[in-house]
């Protein structure tokens, strides 16, 4: 008796490609209940229906698109030091993410002496004011009624809205995006499936867009594309990057020159939105990371993070420890670490478009 062989039409295995189609609806069905939300709160305050609210001074609003760090803090302190040479009185309207304190409106600095700490703060605006001198920095969840209340107190010519893209509730005169041009897949999705706040189309609202971390022009037009391609037409951003002016301990009068530290075992430790970046901008020193703690964005540095730093020192033996300025300014009053730690201090560079920028900082300024 002979064998016969039987022929089983086994299901095939389906490609990347006849799979991509399942994966975009997929996405679609997480991120609509996101997009329906941004859009119709987009859709009430374009009809009136939500109240955009003026106060009787000029504001610039600094913001992004995107969750995680797209370098808004350095712009928003350069704005407003911009406009404090221009003569006038500065006042920085922030939410205060994370701060402990549980008043309504908290003045962070008046100008002249820093009022809060970090903590009652939060890590941004504490910063802000012990970076910027002469400029008024107060916390708020409504931006609007927290101007109101520091000009109650205080004669202020202008307001730097720090991160303000969606706070659609303040008027906004001069109204700044950032996008970070080293972040290309932070464009592709919405949250929760991706890093997008709003839809790209809610671009169309900055008066300027701003690519941050842009080393080549070539980066920025990549970032650029998706925009573009939304809104149906070609754009002109402002390009920057930022370089590393410096490094600073803890005294404001400690420094170490770069050419000093090349070659040199560090540890780096940072809590920010964007860790990758602080440590490629490490890498740029030529110094050997021989260790690396990532925290959570705005972490309080408690005294045993503090700790957990000491037992890595204790363990890699480092010449120096290098972090980002924000988080030295939250961790230096625990830290009694015998091996010396800097902050790395970035400036703000202008590839193209620095003019444009100031011409509309120079119109708030005459208003």
């Amino acid at each position: 008796m002979g064998w016969t062989r039987l022929s089983v039409p086994f299901p095939q295995r389906r490609s990347r490609k006849n799979l991509e189609p399942m994966r975009n609806g997929w996405k679609s069905f997480v991120t609509a209940p996101y997009k329906f939300a941004t859009r119709s709160r987009t859709w009430l305050y374009d009809h009136g229906w939500l109240k955009t609210r003026r106060l009787p001074c000029p504001v610039v609003s600094v913001g992004n698109l995107t969750v995680g760090g797209t370098g808004k803090t350095p712009v928003t302190m350069w704005v407003a030091q911009r406009l404090l040479e221009r003569g006038r009185t500065v006042g920085i309207l922030s939410r205060g993410y994370r701060r402990k304190s549980r008043k309504e409106f908290l003045l962070v600095s008046n100008g002249r002496s820093i009022l809060a700490g970090h903590r009652e703060a939060g890590d941004e605006p504490y910063f802000m004011a012990c970076r910027c001198p002469g400029v008024i920095v107060a916390v708020g969840a409504d931006r609007y009624q927290l101007g109101r209340w520091m000009l109650r107190q205080m004669p202020i010519d202008c307001f730097v809205l720090d991160d303000g893209f969606q706070h659609l509730g303040l008027h906004r005169d001069v109204n700044l995006l950032l996008i970070d041009g080293s972040d290309v897949n932070g464009m592709e999705e919405l949250l929760p499936m991706g890093r997008l706040r709003e839809p790209l189309d809610a671009a169309q609202r900055a008066s300027e867009i701003i690519i941050t971390r842009v080393e080549r022009e070539s980066g920025a037009s990549r970032v650029m594309e998706p925009i573009e391609t939304v809104l149906g037409t070609a754009i002109h951003p402002i390009t920057t990057r930022f370089t590393v002016q410096g490094l600073h301990g803890i005294s404001a009068s400690t420094h170490q020159p770069l050419s000093e530290i090349q070659g040199k075992n560090v540890l780096i430790f940072s809590g920010v939105g964007n860790p990758k970046q602080f440590r490629r901008t490490v890498d740029a020193l030529n110094v050997r990371v021989v260790s690396e703690l990532v925290f959570q964005d705005h972490d309080p540095y408690a005294p045993s993070t503090v700790a957990k730093i000491y037992r890595h020192v204790e363990r890699f033996q480092p010449d120096l420890v290098l972090t980002t300025e924000k988080d030295l300014v939250k961790c230096q009053s625990n830290w009694s670490i015998p091996t010396p730690v800097f902050a790395v201090r970035l400036t703000l560079e202008f590839v193209k478009g620095r003019s444009r920028l100031e011409a509309a900082l120079e119109a708030v300024s005459r208003e």
